[in-house]
């Protein structure tokens, strides 16, 4: 197994797209931090301390000239700070600026779903399939060394998104404070603000695996590239709009794989639709995700290869 992960990992960065992958994404890294500085420049209140940008806030809101998603627990959060001494992780700071770019995670699925669609599919219209098949290993080992070498390279990418954010983040911006503060049922609770960053982060990769492993299921079934990346990234982009439209309406969108990837809802206290658990969202989660490998696996296995 490991010697075929090896073949695979060789055969993507043999590939020139594998490294513009990798270079557009160091790019997306350095134009968000030119960005969120930018932005964050614009946002700064010259000579104003944070304790009175909180109680200007506060009075905006119990006047209704500032719009909130939450104005109880955005007052309540800054009563919190004001009574505790604990300045918020306001834009400017490293930390805004990390969760800022878990965003980035979205491009990273981008490039997952396109390696995941082309790497069983490329291997029939390159006609190199032949070449695997009359090796003495079995179908499922060259199938499962497949999707493990995609897994790899979304983690690699994950990876050089979170090591350069952090490295620039430090460079650019202020660390502010570590402590971050939420409002979970009517109180105000503290955490520490690097591993929520590290849960948002692998919660915002759910949605990224899930659609690669359909893409990758896609490939296998239909031994179509064009396909898997065109139906991986229409769900991609729309998914989730529509399934939150749909949630509006009818509570059987819960059961849909987009109301349950983003997992980051429950650390926000927002499920998608009320009565949503943690629990129910990972159950669901794994249910789509065996239904993609059985199908892949099972039709990749039984399939005659000459067909």
């Amino acid at each position: 197994m490991f010697n075929l992960i090896r073949n695979e990992w060789m055969k993507l960065f043999s590939r020139v797209a594998t490294y513009i992958m990798i270079g557009l994404l160091v790019v997306a890294v350095a134009g968000s931090t030119v960005i969120y500085a930018f932005i964050s420049n614009l946002e700064s209140t010259d000579g104003e301390t944070w304790q009175a940008q909180l109680e200007t806030q506060n009075a905006q809101i119990e006047a209704g000239e500032a719009f909130v998603v939450d104005p109880e627990a955005q007052v309540a959060i800054n009563n919190y700070a004001l009574e505790n001494d604990i300045e918020p992780n306001t834009s400017g700071t490293v930390w805004s600026y990390l969760e800022n770019n878990a965003l980035l995670i979205s491009l990273i699925g981008l490039f997952a779903i396109i390696v995941a669609s082309g790497i069983v599919a490329g291997e029939f219209s390159w006609g190199t399939i032949k070449l695997l098949m009359i090796r003495p290993i079995s179908r499922w080992k060259i199938l499962l060394s497949k999707f493990l070498t995609v897994g790899a390279f979304g983690m690699l990418l994950v990876a050089i998104t979170a090591v350069l954010s952090v490295i620039l983040g430090f460079i650019f911006f202020d660390s502010g404070s570590s402590v971050r503060l939420a409002y979970v049922d009517g109180v105000v609770e503290e955490s520490n603000m690097i591993f929520y960053l590290v849960k948002i982060y692998f919660y915002s990769s759910i949605d990224v695996i899930l659609l690669t492993a359909m893409a990758f299921m896609i490939s296998a079934v239909f031994r179509n590239s064009s396909l898997a990346i065109g139906i991986s990234l229409f769900l991609l982009f729309v998914g989730g709009t529509v399934t939150g439209f749909i949630a509006m309406y009818y509570d059987w969108a819960k059961y849909s794989l987009f109301a349950n990837t983003s997992l980051a809802m429950y650390e926000m206290n927002m499920p998608l639709v009320e009565g949503m658990t943690m629990t129910f969202s990972v159950i669901m989660i794994l249910i789509y995700f065996t239904i993609f490998m059985v199908l892949a696996f099972t039709v990749f296995t039984k399939r005659d290869i000459a067909s």
